[in-house]
């Protein structure tokens, strides 16, 4: 598989980042990780450092490096989407600009997310959206959006640059990482261990919708699957792919299953949202004892939870399901039962003293 010979992973550190270098160390060869600030704790990556939204530097980190493949798995998120569309896009180009300098790439993944039916944060399931199940071939929402932009940098790129690409478009994600912003089992995990130690109930925050609807979610190892079999089928080539786990389940199934894995009380929704983020506004302190009485690894909670995204994904008031034949057609036959997921990334968190036992 020559590309996967010399791997690029950009945000090698981030949840989908993390499960991909765990899968591609394996595989043998030179397996390249790409951060921001911290460096990849998957024994074998070799780790670079650059901010990935300052070309320059981008220029000098990736020179001579050779990568075969690219794997983006970043975003940084910006105060507006008109910012999120110009920091994210040019991120994309610039990436890539410097990872192609030396004519070696042959294939590149881009993960997106669901919002590229949804709507961007600004305006989320508003306006026309896409009926459920959410197919690949919808016609974009008429309102700006970063996927976009990010896919739109692809795509002129690959014409530049004569490389195979592929899209990954994932739902809400659960596996392992520290201070990402995406990371619905970190934030749970955290929430529960705040509801054990200030003595109240693990209540659903989100909405009636999401409570009684069906709805679907993404394993990391799942994504990072199917990226990998984008970059080595060529029935894959030059294609967008839904991907979720495979199953779909009702939180209100889901959630007393979550709490018994995080020993805590469930207690259901009310008939009113009770968002994460009012909730842990004034937690950071509990946290923070918590964390050094326990010897955990971050004591800043806004560094393992992240409030504002989870309660996005558990407050919409639409219908959130994904059709995955598209990639099931054409190869790929991945399966993950959620619950399982969780369990597993509690487990990891714990382990890593991410989260409290």
């Amino acid at each position: 598989m020559p590309a996967l010979d010399r791997p690029l992973v950009v945000g090698v550190t981030g949840i989908a980042g993390h499960a991909l270098a765990t899968r591609l160390v394996p595989r043998g060869g030179t397996v390249l990780g790409l951060s921001r600030r911290s460096t990849s704790s998957v024994s074998g990556v070799e780790s670079l450092q650059a901010d990935l939204t300052d070309p320059d530097a981008l220029a000098r980190t990736l020179a001579g490096t050779r990568p075969t493949a690219v794997f983006l798995t970043a975003w940084a998120r910006q105060d507006s989407e008109e910012e999120n569309i110009r920091v994210n896009g040019a991120m994309v180009r610039d990436v890539l600009e410097a990872a192609c300098a030396d004519g070696t790439v042959e294939h590149v993944a881009l993960t997106t997310g669901l919002k590229h039916y949804l709507g961007p944060f600004e305006a989320y399931g508003q306006g026309e959206i896409p009926e459920t199940p959410f197919r690949e071939d919808s016609p974009r929402v008429d309102a700006p959006n970063f996927y976009y932009a990010q896919e739109d940098e692809l795509f002129a790129a690959a014409e530049r640059h004569g490389f195979g690409w592929s899209v990954h478009r994932a739902h809400t994600m659960v596996g392992y990482a520290v201070g990402n912003a995406m990371n619905i089992a970190s934030t749970l995990g955290a929430y529960a261990a705040l509801c054990r130690e200030t003595g109240r109930a693990f209540r659903f925050p989100g909405s009636a919708q999401q409570w009684h609807g069906l709805t679907d979610m993404t394993d990391a190892g799942q994504l990072a699957e199917q990226m990998l079999w984008a970059a080595t089928t060529p029935a894959a080539r030059d294609e967008p792919f839904n991907v979720v786990n495979g199953d779909v389940f009702r939180w209100r199934w889901m959630w007393s299953r979550l709490a018994e894995l995080l020993d805590v009380t469930p207690e259901g929704f009310d008939g009113d949202p009770a968002p994460l983020e009012g909730q842990m506004a004034a937690m950071g302190q509990a946290w923070e004892r918590l964390a050094e009485r326990e010897g955990l690894r971050e004591t800043r909670l806004d560094h393992v939870a992240s409030a504002w995204h989870t309660d996005g994904d558990l407050g919409r008031d639409i219908e959130c399901v994904t059709d995955m034949s598209k990639a099931r057609l054409a190869g790929f036959t991945g399966y993950v039962r959620t619950l399982d997921s969780f369990a597993r990334a509690f487990e990891v968190l714990r382990e890593e003293r991410v989260i409290p036992r």
